[in-house]
């Protein structure tokens, strides 16, 4: 997942959370001086919780002496003293908000949550003033309504009429009272946000599987038993064991775990997280959020939320949504029909004597699985050692870019766990920095997810170079055993890599046009092609190596994984696509009345006519993507770039994996641009032609 930083909808759907008044520190702050570390990365070693608030205050005025200095200007509003200006003032800002927002999704405590309830609405205020400045609009507008007589470079022309767009979209034409009450709305939904998303962390970490009957292990992976052991250790509870509701502690549990009872009983613990009544409860806070956003849309002019989101979007429309995943859901039900009467004469087969359940999927898959194909998880994992994923993802890079990775030991962490690498194109020259935060831990949100520290732009002819952070929460090392992989983590440890290279490729002159700064459902373009390559046979053999052995994977275990491509993928797509369609029929409201969450749910699934057997991936209550978080009408964009990137990816295959000339175009056309041009024409300028949905369609197995 891209999290997209531009700072009004950080503002105002965000969920991160953020450091506190009471570490402040008197007299010196590192955040506010020049920082003298390699490759300027921000000094962590120095920096101090009680540091962000009064340095963050600190950014913001000198932010608003550069506004000032706009708006009072003398000279006749151009490009280049209002809109270039604009883009550029507020360096300080951008640079300590970065930081303070990635450590609170990486290294959270509650000190720093304390401290988000006081920043976040301080920021949102601060942007408000900004977009409602009535002088600094019209100097925009000037420039805005003459731009086509400037002789405006294309790149130019782009910003100016982004940055307008902004404007009115922020609520800039509104009349006074209006912007009084959309600065009301903003303030609580950055709120709202906020405790969203640290009511799901409390509620993630809050729960324990304790298993203290050696029993009831059985079917589990000896790998798995060890490191739900190594879980105990650190909970304190040992003789026990411990399994969590992060992903490489659950998913083996269910995939693996014979007992049924048990399995159901962390399956409804993920499920229903912050559903419970208690104090990390959030079906009121999305009814509430839900609501704000359907008057944030009314005041801007728009029906509902979805169509003010969307018309930025390469979609457009709702309509246009709501077709694409109509052509996907049928023949996707299908198919997971059938998967789910395959499972139940499994299940008859071993004469269960019950009707399959969203708690069996798992465990049965993976049983189908190991009949039809032979191979399971377990199998796989030891091909794939995490650092030598690592190196396959930099090796796809350096054959297509000749890009190369460098470690950097001797910088700033955050964490133990970070590793560090400085980007290094191909004449030598220095391109960005790359961090990467490996394994789960309380401190940290789930998922897998990119952002920078520091994007890449031009000044005064100068190349900024990108600072970049990617996050995931892969199983971690125990004793002696390296953290061995799953596929679907390969392939995510590539996907967020490819953000990072939309990043550090990145070659634009304006912050607000420059990298990842793109259309959400474009985004996920150069993230998702790079998953092609890590799944093609012939680069997996070049990386997945038996972590004891060295032995490359066998061709056998390759054929098996080909030969088992499309199982599951109905379950797969249709868990995803109701995701879809519950977060688009959210944001379709028109009515500012408050639902009832999760009977709103259960009618979304009733109306797509969702089959028994299958959870929807998020439900309403935990649905950060949506709720927390910049994908709200937004969370199709998976989909939607995925028909991009098999196009795009094919023709690697009909060309060659490794074509130079391709992988030049790739670069030019998509990665370095970011949002200096419409997306489509930059996909059809590379592609020669607008994008075909077979691809997909094949793929997934839906033909």
């Amino acid at each position: 997942m891209k999290r997209i930083v531009f700072l009004l909808f950080v503002i105002v759907l965000i969920g991160s959370s953020c450091k506190d008044r009471g570490d402040h520190l008197a007299g010196y702050n590192p955040l506010l001086t020049e920082w003298q570390t390699p490759f300027q990365i921000p000094p962590f070693d120095k920096i101090k919780a009680g540091h962000f608030l009064p340095a963050i205050q600190e950014a913001m005025k000198q932010h608003d002496r550069e506004i000032e200095a706009i708006v009072n200007s003398s000279d006749e509003p151009d490009v280049v003293n209002t809109v270039e200006a604009l883009d550029y003032s507020g360096e300080m800002l951008d640079r300590i908000t970065a930081v303070f927002f990635n450590l609170t999704s990486s290294e959270t405590n509650s000190k720093l949550q304390d401290a988000a309830r006081e920043i976040s609405p301080i920021l949102t205020r601060h942007e408000d003033d900004i977009l409602f400045n009535a002088k600094l609009f019209q100097r925009i507008k000037t420039v805005y309504d003459k731009r086509k007589g400037l002789g405006l470079t294309p790149e130019q022309e782009r910003l100016v009429t982004e940055i307008y767009k902004k404007f009115v979209r922020g609520g800039a034409n509104l009349d006074r009272t209006d912007q009084s009450r959309l600065r009301e709305i903003n303030r609580e939904l950055s709120l709202l946000s906020l405790r969203f998303e640290e009511n799901l962390l409390e509620e993630t970490n809050g729960y324990q599987l304790v298993i203290t009957d050696e029993a009831d292990l059985a079917g589990l992976p000896q790998t798995v038993i060890s490191a739900a052991a190594e879980a105990a250790l650190t909970a304190g509870k040992e003789g026990t064991w411990v399994f969590t509701l992060h992903k490489p502690s659950m998913i083996p549990f269910l995939q693996y775990a014979e007992n049924r009872a048990l399995r159901e009983h962390i399956f409804k613990a993920y499920i229903n997280r912050c559903s419970q009544g208690n104090m990390n409860d959030n079906t009121a806070l999305v009814s509430r959020i839900a609501s704000l956003r359907v008057q944030r849309s009314h005041l801007l002019s728009a029906t509902s939320f979805a169509d003010f989101i969307l018309g930025e979007n390469m979609a457009k429309t709702s309509s246009a949504v709501y077709r694409f995943l109509d052509r996907l859901w049928v023949p996707a039900l299908d198919k997971a029909r059938q998967e789910a009467a395959d499972l139940q004469a499994l299940i008859d087969e071993e004469k269960g004597g019950f009707t399959l359940q969203p708690w069996d999927w798992w465990y049965y898959a993976e049983k189908l699985r190991k009949i039809k194909f032979d191979v399971d998880e377990e199998i796989l994992r030891p091909y794939f050692k995490l650092d030598q994923v690592i190196k396959g993802a930099f090796d796809v890079a350096h054959r297509l870019w000749g890009i190369r990775f460098n470690t950097i030991d001797s910088v700033p962490k955050y964490h133990p766990d970070v590793e560090v690498w400085e980007v290094i194109d191909k004449d030598d020259s220095h391109l960005g920095v790359i961090f990467m935060d490996f394994y789960p831990r309380e401190t940290k949100q789930s998922g897998a997810w990119e952002d920078e520290y520091r994007k890449q732009y031009r000044k005064d002819e100068t190349r900024i170079h990108p600072v970049v952070t990617v996050n995931f929460n892969f199983p971690e090392p125990i004793g002696s055993r390296p953290s061995l992989l799953s596929l679907e983590e390969v392939a995510t440890l590539f996907h967020e890599f490819g953000h990072a290279l939309h990043s550090v490729l990145s070659d634009c002159t304006y912050p607000s046009l420059t990298g990842t700064d793109v259309a959400i459902d474009f985004v996920e373009l150069p993230s998702q092609i790079m998953e092609n390559w890590a799944m093609h046979p012939e680069v997996m053999k070049t990386y997945a190596m038996h972590y004891e052995t060295g032995e490359p994977i066998p061709d056998t275990l390759l054929e098996k994984i080909n030969a088992g491509r499309y199982f599951n993928q109905g379950f797969i797509t249709v868990e995803y696509l109701a995701a879809c369609y519950l977060d688009m029929d959210w944001h379709m409201l028109t009515d500012t009345l408050r639902q009832d969450a999760l009977a709103f749910e259960s009618s979304v699934m009733e109306r797509i006519d969702m089959m028994p057997g299958i959870v929807v991936r998020y439900r309403s209550p935990y649905f950060g993507h949506i709720f927390s978080s910049q994908y709200p009408a937004g969370y199709y964009s998976y989909i939607w770039a995925e028909v991009l990137d098999k196009d795009a990816f094919q023709m690697f295959v009909e060309k060659g994996l490794f074509d130079q000339a391709t992988a030049a175009s790739f670069r030019e056309n998509i990665l370095s641009k970011g949002n200096t041009a419409d997306p489509l024409k930059l996909y059809v300028k590379f592609r020669g032609r607008e994008p075909s949905i077979n691809p997909l369609l094949k793929y997934r197995g839906l033909l």
